[in-house]
């Protein structure tokens, strides 16, 4: 079996057209730091990660996902994935080299088979962090991020045979078929998830809270905002973690979670859940049904411009 050569998820990047108005709801609403900014472009942290920026923003005229950055050990594994992937038909956008953004590093870019833009990096600086305080609803890392993609099953196996990603559970439905993926790059139940939709887009990212107090001060705020809900407060079976779902200013899906699942890589089996049952969207009871609503703003606005793959 080929060596795991991505250890984590890094940042999510987001293009929207009033950067000032999303800015303002991530910093002020949602909790996160800015840390470095250009003309039309913020860079955003997350109080508890060491990562230099859990969040890009820049102002576009089409809303879309921008990139999706994951982490690598070492250099060295950064040129072995560049090579494998190249090797198997895979186009990078960019050869490995040094990053000119916060934090510097050497990494790459390249296309998945849906056209969206993923990067790997290592050697990144780690941003001096703190330890995020009891009752502090702000979140503490990037948990995950769910994309949408028409061809599922063709996703799931690109990030399985190009990256390395192992699956952890399957959601399935008895009308619709299977419908979602969990995958893991490390101990986390799933730092990706693959979701059945009509067009290539962002599903929605997730932000770790400290806890389920934090969780529930963090979702509370949110509402007594205005911040208009989408799904939750409740707690999956897939993953066990807690779920909170909003939409940002331009009508990206974010949560707010906490106690995602931690596996155990010698002893774990994936499981296959049936998510015409209640209690598997929903062990509490306590969210908003699961409805055409909710799936609807999950599909989101479809990616512009995404390049078109060869198979590979």
């Amino acid at each position: 079996m080929t060596r795991p050569l991505i250890t984590h998820l890094r940042h999510v990047d987001l293009a929207v057209p009033d950067i000032d108005r999303q800015l303002a709801f991530y910093t002020d609403m949602w909790g996160l730091t800015q840390v470095a900014s250009d003309t039309g472009i913020s860079f955003l942290a997350a109080e508890g990660s060491p990562e230099q920026y859990v969040v890009r923003i820049r102002q576009a005229q089409d809303k879309r996902l921008d990139l999706i950055a994951f982490g690598a050990a070492t250099p060295t594994d950064v040129d072995t994935l560049a090579q494998r992937l190249g090797q198997d038909g895979v186009t990078l956008i960019t050869e490995p080299s040094a990053l000119d953004t916060p934090g510097g590093g050497y990494g790459f870019r390249f296309f998945d088979v849906d056209g969206r833009t993923v990067e790997v990096s290592a050697e990144v600086e780690t941003r001096t962090h703190r330890r995020v305080e009891q009752r502090e609803s702000i979140p503490v890392r990037l948990s995950h991020v769910v994309i949408n993609s028409p061809d599922p099953t063709a996703t799931v196996a690109f990030y399985n045979k190009h990256l390395s990603f192992a699956l952890s559970d399957t959601l399935t439905h008895p009308h619709m078929g299977d419908v979602m993926w969990f995958m893991r790059c490390n101990q986390w139940h799933h730092s990706l998830a693959i979701a059945r939709g009509p067009h290539v887009a962002l599903h929605h990212a997730s932000f770790e809270l400290r806890g389920i107090d934090e969780f529930m001060r963090g979702s509370g705020r949110l509402l007594r905002a205005g911040v208009e809900k989408v799904w939750g407060p409740g707690r999956h079976t897939a993953g066990d973690n807690t779920f909170s779902y909003f939409l940002d200013p331009h009508g990206n899906t974010v949560e707010y979670t906490t106690e995602l699942e931690q596996l155990y890589e010698d002893t774990w089996h994936p499981h296959i859940y049936d998510f015409s049952d209640p209690s598997v969207a929903d062990q509490w009871g306590t969210a908003n049904p699961m409805n055409e609503f909710v799936a609807r703003q999950s599909f989101n606005d479809p990616d512009r411009g995404v390049f078109i793959a060869p198979p590979c």
